[in-house]
């Protein structure tokens, strides 16, 4: 778009322009805004075919100059083309003086025009151009410099989502030279940048567009454009964008109530698992998103991540987001919601992940390992085996020294467990002391509470031998220590047992008297696995342990059981060993060689209740280096050391005391190694409960050096922490076990300092969280539940969401009053909640009565892990209504409209419930019939209705749909009443039944009809009028239109039901299939029909032959004896004679189905087989199948009936109708039938000599495969049925009787009605064709036109169209017909691939009243299969003469001739290129093999060298098209009388017609004219007709009398001729005669070709001159030789009557008469001088006259049937060029002044009517005007 200041203020205002986008092809157009709008000087358009400009601009102009441009027009047509101009009516514009501008055809005119200003404004004007044609206007404009700019109409952004933004941008540019300044004002929620600015004169600038809609909605906003030098112009641009919501689906695979879930399953600990979820955007916007986390616990871990935050997806397509888990807490639910929040969504959608964490289950093969008894120096070896039986990698560590310190010596002592294995571990067993030695060793496990393992091993020494500790003995260890009896010493407990203060149990363990009466009671085992190691490790500082309440677990402990040597001051440390027990201990230290720590003493005896100390020394034996180890201390009763002081039951097993210690030797001025190790996981979480929790790390040395690590107990006390100290070799881990109990106070995250290698520079910090949280539920609804309107009974359900906000599992349940749980319950009522979920909890409300609920629900929860703790407590307000509702229909009264009987028709009954609560409901159906007169037994049938759903709720203010069943059992009108009754929660009836609505149902049976047959094969020369006839298609119509009769209904379905070859018969409905006959051999007889389902439900069916309605029975059950029926039916479906395909199917409503039926003539002689047409749930018709083969030597005429029915006819006419019989030839031979006309000639002696009927043909030939026509004229003398048998003889053949009937009746039984017409059946045969064949082609538009009544000596026509399917053959078409009262125009042509052609079918009905009915037959051929055909007849020929030419005599068969048979040779009398009349051998036939006569040996030498015989090709076979014409031919007075209406609708020929008899071929025969036979006489005929053909074609005169012909005018019609008019009467020759008295011709020829000419009402019209012309100048001769034009002398003036008129003794004659003189010329020497005009009388004389002869002239015959002539033919010719696409009918006449008519326009017009004119240009201006004025008269 262009906007543009004018700069003068006188200007006319404010002008824009607007311009496309598009600035390749288009100009700018200039926009006015008062609203002219007006093109820019650069846009060229056509005008009437010229090319030009549609204004010149003026630019850039100064006063006193002279500017001038040029104008180009450019002549774009085909023709020339001649233009004037008017010149600018201003004198600032000036041009060339007017003249005539000359175009030829692509040639151009400069036109220069020149602009001289005087004042300072704008100017404009315009210069006209003219034309023939029409005129156009060139503008011309001057304008003063302004601003402009070039901005676009319009941008269009791309579609955006609300809330998002698209941008586009667009370019505009300073259109003038100024400079101008430019700002932008642009509406929300368009935004432009750069908004301002400044241009120079053709500068462009580009501007970007931001869209950010805040709606969806169609933005269509005018930017404003500011420009100029002060802001005084403007310009809009059309900002157009399209905003819409956008939307966001989440593609996940599992679902809940209101998200998605992203389910993990089960993960082990430690483990990372990764699931996705796809974002799918289904909108047509780019949408972007961001997911984040909902609120969630604030001590909940954060065990699931997702890479993706935030993103855009494009329209209609996804993007996959990751969520990974890894969890931390083994045997915990993890639960996370995900928020997929979309900018300008109406909604958000959360997804919901969760998983689970699995830990390992490890396991010992033993959990006691016993090494027996060995001596002292001596080690035994066992194993054990750690097993992982679960899918997850698993850390263990046995607790116990690998430095020598100890006697067992076990490896590997720690490792990692793959999943799904085991490994083997080795023990060693070192004693150093004769004691019995007892350890309990315990394997960490990651994540897991720890294992434990008994080691038994006893040590003998020559002087020590020890009681031998075994595996019972901890039995009973384990039970005398949970008894309380480990802390006295054997001796006193032996002596205890002596004096029956201890007795011994079943399993001999002690007990004490007073638990003798009940010995299982035993003290329970309190201590977890986790209590125990901790207090394994603790030593005497268990009592300051948390969790630790007595140590009545430990017999000896020591203090302290750590020791670190750090400091190189103090080398040693003393370590104290406390005895709990009441006797007397030896304590011993297990020392280990090459150890830097070692212990004093080394052994010492301790007294009951007491302690001592020992000095644990570290002496390094290198410098800068770690050390650790377990050192063992052994302790023991003292009396346990000789095996005689002690009994078996009273033995005890030693204690064994660890004291594990560290140092290194670094010297001062060392650096200490850098540990390299790897913590999991550097923040441990505790259950937010006040309970004793464990926790496990993994402190793993992933270095090359050994790493010492230390906690400070007393930096955390809150925490305790196992082992503090130790030493980690490279490879190896450590398991780290914490325990605490939670508490309020604590803060958010307690500090761990873990310090390694003794540096303060190596620490790493442990953070522990160990707080206690309250726990907390949430309640959707702010703890609030509104039921919606539920009726009394019912009961409604609403889903409820209960949160758990903690990060603890908790337990709940609720609690419902006892009398409110009748009306409200909850599902599930109890259950558990994992931390962060929420479940969907199902509330059910069932009012009892009608008010308003108000209930409190409570929910009542604690915490798994601490179920006897305090229980936490929520309230549920819950508000419920109830109230009473009803139901009704949509419809009163439904209407399903037909319904197969015994069928079952689905439909569906609208239910409404208008109410405010859901109803419960119960339906029920009554059953009636609309029919009247229905028999008593029909009130009594069960309801064909059956209803889907017989109860159930229909919400409030819906629609609910019934589906139900209709299953009609008879042919009625069915009614059903639905009525329905409101039911409770329980199922029981509330109230009364109510009415609901009414259906009505029709009960039909499924109907079939036959729409259209064809035919191929042995039976393509029937017509469809015969094939209807045989197969009695209108009788089959019938009975599928009836309904079926109850024992045809005996099987509703196809079934095989017979035990019997032979069917019974069910049906009374029978008709015959006549296949009609053919020769033996010949292809199969195909009928194909055309089914056509007319009813409104669907129809199967099926054709059923004998053997497909028996049922298959084994071998054994057949009994073999078979009638002679039975016998000739399975031999007929054995040798497969008739055959259906396809034999059953399904036809929808208005569906068509095509069926053939295939007889073939392998068996001379008549074949049948019953055939039953069975429809599924309807009729059953039994079909009688039957096929006639005849012998080729035989002479056969079929017959379908042996019996005839002429049509009635009326008694007491004259000429009563001719009628037709047909005989079809089924034979291979031609035949000569001849009718006995004996009984006719009985017939009319007993009716008084009256021929009653006459045959009007008795005898006659047939062809094979043809049809003959016997005419009959059936006379009634009485209005009675005559009946006469009448022989119908073959020559060489058999005879047939024939009964022929015929009817009178009485005219006034008609009463005013008109009489019998065609024939029933004739009018029921389709007159298309619908059914397609295969390989065919062409297609008629009609098959067969039906006339109806006609008048006789009347010509009827009908246009027909021949179609060429094909896209790839061209075909040829003949027209055989062979009655010429018929004929078709064109009878024969070609069709070019996709091509119709116009054919005209004219019957001209005879001088007799008869019934026509003619069939048409049109051969149709492929141009290839022909030209293949010439191309081989071409090779036989020469190869025909060539072996007639050559041949070899030999001696043993001189009279041998050539191998080409006889009877393949050409007839020397027929001449002709026709193929036909060669007759080939007869093919070998299966037939001929069933003959039993054995041929001799010279036979079958003659058969074998007669199939080596180059037989002669055949031509090909035409497809067939068969057009039947039918009609009746009245009397003129019959017709008038009983069809006045139509008498004005046909023209009856009254010229005199010659005696033409008709016979039954169709030739017309004169009796002057003898037929010629094939004798000599055609013989010299036709050598004399050569001879003279011969002569003229070598005659010079006769070849120039053929040039001059062919320059000779052709007369468009034969009708038209010359006509001479003379003012007076012209002397007549005698001998002549005229139609009218007193009117004479002239007999001399026309000396020169005559002009055609048309008189028709008194008028004369000549081709191409007016009728003025043709009256006001006579005829004048044309010169023998070119002369000059001469003028003519004057004549009347133009546009007026000329007074010459043709006189009465020189009419014009009607019509070629060849036996009429023509009338002649006046003679050559130029035109009669004009005679002064006649007196009043002699005027009025002549016009009486006149008139008379025009009236005489109108009653002639000849003058009609010229008339009747010209018009039929008139319309053909416009009916053919309309289809020829020459004409079009629809077009808008167009009307074209003629010039006046002066002496030079008439010659010319003489000349025109010569031939002269354009043929082409003829037709066009004929087209355009249409029809003449005087044929219209």
């Amino acid at each position: 778009m262009m906007a543009e200041v004018v700069g003068n203020s006188l200007g006319s205002g404010l002008w824009t322009s607007t311009c496309g986008n598009d600035k390749k092809n288009q100009s700018p157009e200039i926009q006015c805004s008062g609203g002219l709008q007006l093109k820019m000087s650069s846009q060229r358009s056509c005008f009437l075919g010229v090319e030009t400009r549609t204004e010149l601009r003026w630019e850039n102009w100064k006063l006193g100059g002279e500017f001038t441009k040029n104008l180009f027009l450019k002549n774009v047509r085909s023709k020339l083309l001649k233009l004037r101009y008017r010149p600018p009516v201003s004198k600032i514009f000036t041009t060339l003086y007017p003249q005539i501008i000359t175009l030829s055809p692509g040639t151009s005119f400069s036109l220069p025009v020149t602009f001289r200003p005087l004042d300072k404004c704008e100017y404009q004007d315009a210069i006209e151009f003219h034309s023939k044609d029409g005129s156009f206007v060139v503008s011309l404009r001057a304008t003063l410099p302004c601003h402009a700019l070039d901005v676009p109409e319009s941008v269009l952004l791309p579609t955006c989502a609300v809330l998002h933004q698209s941008k586009s941008s667009f370019t505009f540019r300073n259109a003038r030279q100024l400079q101008t300044r430019f700002q932008w004002e642009a509406p929300c929620p368009f935004q432009l940048s750069p908004e301002t600015g400044l241009l120079e004169g053709g500068q462009e600038c580009c501007v970007t567009v931001l869209f950010r809609p805040q709606e969806a909605l169609v933005h269509q906003v005018e930017a404003r454009c500011v420009f100029g030098d002060e802001g005084e112009n403007t310009c809009t641009v059309l900002l157009q964008g399209l905003s819409k919501y956008p939307f966001l689906q989440v593609s996940a695979p599992g679902q809940e109530v209101g998200r998605k879930v992203l389910e993990f399953g089960s993960v082990a600990v430690g483990c990372t698992e990764e699931r996705h979820f796809d974002i799918l955007n289904p909108s047509t916007v780019t949408t972007s998103f961001s997911l984040s986390r909902i609120v969630r616990p604030a001590l909940l871990e954060s065990v699931f991540h997702s890479g993706v935050q935030k993103g855009e997806v494009a329209p209609r397509s996804s993007t996959r987001v990751s969520v990974s888990f890894c969890p931390v807490t083994v045997d915990t639910t993890s639960v996370d919601y995900l928020s997929l929040t979309c900018p300008g969504a109406l909604s958000k959608t959360l997804i919901k992940v969760t998983g689970t964490c699995t830990g390992s289950e490890v396991t010992l093969s033993c959990s006691v390992l016993d090494f027996g008894c060995v001596d002292e120096g001596q080690e035994a070896m066992r194993t054990v085996d750690i097993v992982n039986s679960s899918s997850v990698l698993e850390y263990y560590q046995f607790d116990v020294d690998s430095a020598g310190h100890s006697i067992f010596i076990l490896q590997p002592r720690c490792g990692t467990l793959p999943a799904n294995s085991s490994r083997s571990l080795t023990l060693l067993f070192r004693p150093q002391h004769p004691i019995g030695h007892h350890r309990r060793v315990a394997c960490l496990l990651l994540h897991r509470e720890p294992l434990f393992l008994d080691l038994l091993g006893t040590c003998h020494s020559e002087e020590l031998k020890p009681a031998i500790l075994r595996p019972r003995h901890l039995v009973l260890y384990q039970k005398n220590h949970a008894r309380g009896l480990t802390w006295y010493p054997p001796d006193i407990l032996s002596a205890l047992l002596v004096e029956n203060k201890l007795q011994l149990d079943q399993d001999g363990a002690l007990l004490l008297p007073e638990h003798c009466a009940q010995p299982d009671v035993a003290i329970p085992e309190a201590r977890s696995p986790m209590e125990e190691y901790f207090q394994g490790c603790a030593g005497a500082r268990l009592e300051a342990d948390p969790g630790s309440s007595s140590l009545s677990w430990t017999h000896v402990t020591v203090d302290p059981p750590e020791l670190t040597f750090y400091d190189r001051t103090t080398s040693s440390q003393a370590v104290t060993i406390y005895n709990h027990t009441k006797g007397k201990i030896s304590l011993i230290w297990m020392a280990a060689q090459d150890s830097p720590f070692s212990v004093t003493p080394s052994s010492c005896d301790l007294g009951a209740l007491k302690s001592t100390a020992f000095r644990v020394s570290y002496t390094p034996q290198q410098h800068n280096t770690f050390h650790g180890a377990q050192l063992e201390c052994f302790a023991l009763y003292k009396v346990l050391k000789d095996h005689r002081e002690v009994q078996d039951c009273t033995l005890c097993p030693s204690w064994c005391v660890m004291v594990r210690v560290t140092g290194h030797c670094f010297q001062p001025d060392r650096e200490h190694f850098i540990p390299h190790f790897s913590l999991q996981h550097p923040q441990v979480n505790f259950p937010p409960l006040s309970l004793l929790s464990y926790r496990t790390v993994l402190l793993e040395n992933t270095g090359d050096l050994p790493l010492i690590f230390r906690l400070d107990p007393e930096a955390c006390p809150s925490v305790s922490v196992q082992p503090t100290i130790g030493l980690v070799q490279p490879g190896q881990h450590q398991i780290l076990t914490l325990a605490t109990i939670p508490a309020e106070d604590h803060p958010a995250k307690l500090p761990i300092i873990l310090h390694f290698n003794a540096s303060a520079k190596h620490t790493q910090e442990l953070s522990v969280v160990s707080t206690v949280e309250k726990l907390r539920v949430c309640l959707e609804g702010d703890g609030s539940l509104f039921f919606k309107p539920t009726a009394v009974g019912s009961c409604s359900q609403r889903t409820h969401r209960v949160r758990n906000f903690s990060s603890l599992p908790l337990q709940f349940r609720w609690r419902v009053s006892g009398p409110d749980q009748r009306v409200l319950s909850v599902e599930p009522d109890r259950g558990v909640l994992q931390p962060n979920d929420t479940m969907v909890q199902t509330w059910s409300f069932k009012p009892l009565e009608e008010m308003v609920y108000n209930l409190k629900p409570n929910l009542t929860f604690w915490a798994i892990q601490m179920p006897g703790s305090k229980k936490s407590r929520l309230s549920l307000k819950f508000v419920g209504m109830a109230s009473k509702g009803s139901i009704k229909s949509e419809r009163a009264v439904l209407d399903l409209g037909e319904v197969l009987v015994g069928d079952r028709r689905f439909f569906q009954v609208p239910l409404m419930n208008n109410g405010s609560c859901p109803v419960s409901f119960s339906l029920s159906v009554q059953q009636s019939f609309l029919d009247p007169d229905l028999p008593e037994e029909m009130l009594g049938d069960p309801a064909a209705l059956e209803l889907g759903t017989v109860s159930g709720t229909i919400p409030a203010r819906t629609r609910q749909l019934i589906r139900s069943t209709v299953m009609p059992a008879r042919r009625a009108r069915y009614s059903w009443v639905l009525s329905y009754q409101t039911l409770n929660s329980a199922g029981s009836v509330l109230e009364a039944p109510q009415h609901l609505c009414q259906v009505q149902a029709v009960g039909v049976y499924p109907t079939l009809e036959v729409i259209d047959s064809r035919c191929h094969g042995s039976t393509e020369g029937l017509s469809k009028l015969q094939l209807w006839r045989l197969f009695s298609l209108d009788q089959l119509n019938a009975y599928l239109k009836r309904d079926p009769a109850p024992p045809e209904l005996t099987y509703r379905v196809p079934t095989r039901h017979s035990l019997r070859r032979s069917p019974p018969i069910y049906t009374s409905a029978m008709l015959d299939f006549n296949f009609s006959a053919a020769p033996l051999g010949s292809e199969p007889s195909s009928m194909i029909l055309m089914f056509e389902n007319t009813g409104s439900i669907d129809v199967d069916w099926c054709f059923l032959f004998p053997e497909d309605q028996q049922i298959d029975l084994e071998f054994w059950a057949e009994t073999g004896e078979f009638s002679s029926t039975e016998l000739y039916q399975m031999k007929v479906q054995e040798d497969r004679l008739f055959n259906i395909a396809p034999r059953s199917g399904k036809l929808h409503p208005g569906q068509q189905k095509s069926v053939t039926f295939t007889y073939r003539h392998d068996f001379s002689g008549l074949n049948r087989i019953p055939v039953l047409f069975k429809l599924s749930h309807g009729r059953e018709i039994l079909l009688n199948f039957l096929g006639v083969t005849v012998e080729r030597e035989r002479h056969y005429l079929h017959f379908t009936s042996t019996k005839h029915v002429f049509a009635p006819v009326a008694i007491g006419g004259f000429n009563p109708p001719k009628q037709v019989y047909e005989l079809y030839n089924g034979g291979a031979l031609p035949l000569t039938y001849q009718v006995d006309t004996e009984p006719l000639e009985q017939l009319a002696e007993e009716n008084f000599d009256h021929p009653v009927l006459q045959c009007l043909n008795p005898q006659g030939e047939v062809q094979p495969g043809r049809t003959a026509l016997l005419e009959w004229v059936f006379f009634p003398l009485e209005a009675k049925t005559y009946s006469v048998d009448i022989p119908v003889h073959i020559l060489e053949g058999d005879t047939v009787l024939i009964t022929f009937e015929g009817c009178g009746f009485h005219t006034q039984s008609l009463m005013g009605s008109a009489p019998l017409q065609l024939f029933a059946a004739d009018q029921s045969v389709p007159s298309t064709q619908r059914l397609l064949l295969p390989n065919q082609v062409v297609y008629l538009s009609e098959e067969r036109v039906s006339l109806g009544d006609i008048p006789v000596c009347s010509r009827s026509t009908r246009v027909l169209f021949l179609t060429n399917v094909s896209h790839t053959d061209q075909v040829l078409y003949t027209w055989n017909i062979a009655d010429q009262v018929v004929k078709i125009q064109p009878d024969h042509g070609s069709l070019s691939p996709g091509k119709s052609a116009l054919c005209i079918l004219t019957l001209q009905a005879s001088g007799s009243p008869r019934f026509y009915q003619t069939d048409l037959i049109c051969e149709v051929t492929k141009e290839e299969d022909l030209a293949h055909y010439r191309l081989d007849l071409q090779q036989w020929e020469q190869e025909r003469d060539r072996k007639e030419n050559e041949f070899t005599i030999t001696e043993k068969d001189l009279e041998q001739t050539c191998s080409i048979p006889q009877e393949c040779k050409p007839s020397p009398q027929r001449t002709g290129p026709t193929v036909k009349k060669y007759k080939t051998l007869p093919s070998i036939r299966r037939s001929s093999a069933l003959v039993g006569d054995r041929s001799s040996r010279a036979e079958r030498r003659a058969q074998i060298e007669a199939s080596r015989v180059w037989r002669r090709p055949e031509p090909p076979r035409p497809f067939l098209l068969h057009l039947g014409v039918t009609a009746r031919s009245h009397c003129l007075l019959e017709f008038q009388t009983y069809f006045p209406s139509l008498l004005s609708s046909h023209y009856v020929n009254r010229s005199p017609q010659p005696n033409v008899a008709q016979s039954g071929s169709g030739q017309i025969r004169s009796g002057d004219t003898p037929l010629l036979s094939h004798g000599p006489e055609r013989e010299i005929i036709t050598h004399t007709l050569t001879a003279i053909l011969r002569t003229l074609l070598d005659e010079p005169e006769f070849h120039r009398s053929l040039l001059n012909a062919v320059a000779e005018p052709v007369p468009y019609f034969s009708q038209m001729r010359e006509t001479t008019l003379s003012r007076a009467p012209s002397p007549t020759h005698p001998g002549t005669s005229t139609p009218y008295p007193g009117v004479t011709q002239r007999e001399a020829p026309p000396p020169y070709p005559p002009t055609p000419q048309l008189l028709m009402g008194g008028k004369l019209c000549n081709a191409g001159v007016t009728e003025s012309q043709a009256t006001g100048q006579p005829n004048r001769p044309p010169p023998s030789g070119p002369q000059p034009n001469k003028p003519p002398p004057s004549g009347p003036q133009p546009n007026r009557p000329s007074p010459s008129r043709p006189q009465p003794n020189n009419p014009p004659p009607s019509g070629p008469q060849p036996n009429r003189p023509q009338p002649n010329r006046p003679p050559p020497g130029g035109p009669q001088p004009n005679k002064p005009p006649p007196n009043g009388l002699q005027t009025l004389e002549v016009v009486k006259m006149e008139l008379s002869v025009q009236e005489t002239i109108r009653r002639l015959p000849e003058f009609c049937d010229l008339a009747e002539d010209v018009l039929l033919n008139t319309l053909q010719n416009l009916m053919m060029e309309a289809f020829l696409g020459e004409l079009v009918l629809t077009a808008r006449p167009r009307i074209i002044t003629l010039p006046p008519i002066s002496r030079r326009t008439s010659c010319g017009s003489r000349r025109l009517s010569r031939g002269d004119v354009d043929p082409e240009e003829q037709r066009n201006q004929g087209s355009a005007q249409g029809l003449s004025p005087n044929l219209t008269n």
